[in-house]
């Protein structure tokens, strides 16, 4: 009897997302092999940890060759599921909402929208990226109709915590969170935080870190 494969790391898993990233734009390129070497480095990853990574998906590459661009690509594209469509439903129509519903670059990655919302009447009506934005109260309706597994919330802070209820509620399991505050979600439900301030802190502090902040003012007296 074949035992079933180990479950992949969530860390492991974020990694082989930017790793087909890198893949699909040297296919696109028209490369055939990449060394391990050249895809870490691409990928901002030791040789090392990307050999851990893809050990995880079975034999893969050749020694003194590297790897087969497409045959890996798709490999990871196997794994992730991204062959698959997957249907999302975003809700929260503000300046970042407005931005992710006309992103084109979700259908080539397997995710499209099939539900936007927001509370507002002045935005229920428009449409974005070909799609309508619907009020609220349909949420459940369009949840049910399109089987949309996947959550996106880019509403203020003050209301992230109910569109969370009411997405686990209408039965949407995965939920990617751009409000900055931690949600709480039933535990079969995973959440995914992205705080935008927070990667902008993170980032000033390392640039500081390497002399790169701006210089202190000096006070010079007559």
């Amino acid at each position: 009897m074949t035992q079933p494969r180990p479950r992949i790391p969530e860390a492991t898993v974020a990694r082989l997302a930017v790793y087909l990233r890198v893949l699909s734009g040297l296919a696109d390129a028209g490369r055939s092999n990449v060394s391990s070497g050249e895809l870490a480095s691409a990928a901002g990853v030791n040789p090392a940890g990307l050999r851990k990574d893809l050990s995880h998906l079975g034999p893969c590459g050749v020694r003194g060759v590297g790897y087969e661009v497409a045959t890996l690509r798709d490999r990871i594209a196997r794994v992730l599921g991204v062959e698959r469509s997957r249907a999302c439903v975003l809700v929260g129509i503000g300046n970042l909402g407005t931005a992710l519903a006309g992103y084109g670059g979700f259908g080539s990655r397997g995710f499209r929208f099939v539900g936007l919302f927001d509370a507002a009447p002045g935005r229920v009506g428009q449409r974005i990226g070909g799609q309508l934005v619907r009020p609220l109260a349909e949420l459940d309706e369009v949840v049910a109709a399109t089987a949309a597994t996947i959550g996106v919330i880019a509403t203020p802070a003050d209301v992230a915590q109910s569109v969370c209820d009411r997405l686990t509620a209408a039965g949407v399991r995965s939920i990617l969170n751009f409000a900055p505050m931690a949600l709480a979600a039933p535990a079969e439900v995973d959440v995914r935080q992205v705080d935008l301030s927070v990667e902008l802190q993170v980032l000033a502090f390392l640039g500081q870190q390497r002399g790169t902040a701006a210089p202190t003012t000096v006070e010079v007296t007559a």
